[in-house]
């Protein structure tokens, strides 16, 4: 009968496990080197010059969190591939129903096929009956706001439950990248006072509720514009002041733009709305890739966009959420 020596057995036993270990110890790097990969992402980004030029992957650079993301495809947004929800402050003096025209004359000048919603803003959250390319129909839901002073509870509760619960948000998966979403716009007609930050002193202009609001978009994917217009309760140089000043971090947070810095009510809201449409159609989708650090999808990073193109500027949101995709496949 033929002995084995154990310190042979032991040795045997370690060659047979050592692939098994080596392939165990190389999981956890070829991981770590997915996830430095990143995943595609998507953000829109705004021309904003005088003369625009149309940017170019090669003339267009992008960071995230600081370090260099290279641009995969950089596409104009399409009417089809579009979404503007114009949401209304239900508390806006009635005397806003003098602007009604103007509103419903932007919604029939959209492209065929663009997607509008018109809802009012009351009780922290927005009523409508979602989006349509109908757009007489879109059109056909204007009213006169209610001029309950307060009715909206604060505008930035109601649009942070709006982009949160946006028309098709069960499209979306937190277990992988979004698809088949549209370039999405909000238009909103408010005087941005949050009363909830208890005051509309000029030293207190840092309200948690707006830059959640912010986040909250930007986690959505939706670049945020607004329309100052005064409230049926609140008024005065320290509201009106407050409102805009609020509305502008809104704008700058999110890409979008805020129009009118002037006191009182603007006469007419054709040329504000007419700007709005231009920036739309000067929009872009930028294609990268952007790291989660296995931090979950709900995480969001720094962005910033640069161009060598003189005196061409770009706007974007400051952040955005690694895997989120603001527009359908391009064709």
């Amino acid at each position: 009968m033929t002995s084995i020596n154990p310190r042979t057995r032991t040795s045997k036993f370690a060659t047979l496990l050592l692939p098994a270990a080596l392939l165990a110890a190389t999981l956890p790097l070829a991981a770590a080197s997915a996830q430095e990969e990143g995943i595609p992402t998507q953000t829109l980004i705004r021309v904003d010059s005088k003369e625009p030029v149309a940017p170019t992957i090669p003339t267009t650079s992008l960071m995230v969190n600081n370090k260099p993301s290279p641009i995969t495809s950089l596409t104009p947004v399409t009417p089809t591939g579009t979404q503007i929800a114009i949401l209304i402050d239900d508390g806006l003096r009635r005397s806003a129903s003098l602007q009604l025209e103007d509103i419903r004359k932007f919604i029939l000048g959209l492209p065929a096929g663009t997607q509008v919603l018109v809802g009012y803003m009351a009780e922290g959250g927005v009523r409508s009956t979602g989006f349509t390319t109908d757009l007489a129909g879109a059109a056909g839901t204007l009213r006169i706001p209610t001029g309950i002073p307060g009715i909206s509870a604060s505008p930035y509760f109601c649009l942070s439950e709006f982009v949160k619960t946006w028309p098709g948000n069960e499209a979306r998966s937190e277990s992988g990248p979004t698809t088949g979403n549209k370039a999405r716009f909000v238009l909103m007609i408010t005087n941005g006072v949050d009363p909830y930050n208890g005051s509309t002193s000029i030293l207190n202009q840092n309200s948690p509720y707006v830059q959640t609001a912010i986040d909250d978009a930007n986690r959505a994917g939706v670049v945020v514009s607004s329309i100052y217009y005064g409230d049926a309760g609140i008024r005065g140089g320290r509201a009106n002041f407050s409102g805009q000043s609020y509305l502008q971090q809104i704008a700058e947070g999110t890409g979008g733009v805020a129009y009118y810095e002037g006191l009182g009510n603007p006469v007419s809201f054709e040329p504000f709305l007419h700007q709005f449409q231009a920036a739309i159609s000067e929009t872009y989708i930028a294609t990268f890739d952007a790291d989660a650090k296995g931090e979950g999808r709900d995480r969001l990073v720094r962005l910033q966009v640069k161009t060598t193109v003189p005196k061409l500027k770009l706007k974007h949101a400051v952040e955005v959420r690694p895997g989120n995709h603001e527009s359908a496949p391009q064709a």
